[in-house]
């Protein structure tokens, strides 16, 4: 069985930002070094899921009204779906959106 790894799962779908720090400066920026496919099934399934999933489509909105851009609302949405992905794959569950949100990862 491989290793299922969160972090470099983020990192290769490229909805894991960079922080580039500079003495009084800080700056995040989208990960160009990414995997295309990967990131566009990402991108694409984040879409879906707004208009389909309630859950997504509100955190969508609630980036939107922040202030976030599309992209960077729907990498958002995007890393939320690739967390459910790797709790259902470690509890080999399936999907129910009627279940509470109480998954959590380490964040680096």
């Amino acid at each position: 069985m491989q290793r299922r790894d969160y972090h470099a799962l983020r990192c290769l779908s490229g909805v894991a930002p960079i922080t580039k720090r500079s003495g009084k400066s800080k700056i995040v920026l989208l990960r160009q070094a990414a995997h295309v496919r990967l990131r566009n099934a990402v991108y694409y399934w984040a879409r879906t899921a707004v208009h389909h999933d309630p859950r997504s489509r509100a955190k969508y909105a609630a980036l939107r009204a922040r202030g976030h851009g599309h992209g960077r609302a729907l990498r958002s949405v995007g890393d939320r779906l690739i967390t459910i992905g790797g709790a259902m794959l470690e509890s080999g569950t399936l999907f129910n959106p009627n279940l509470p949100a109480k998954i959590s990862y380490p964040r680096p």
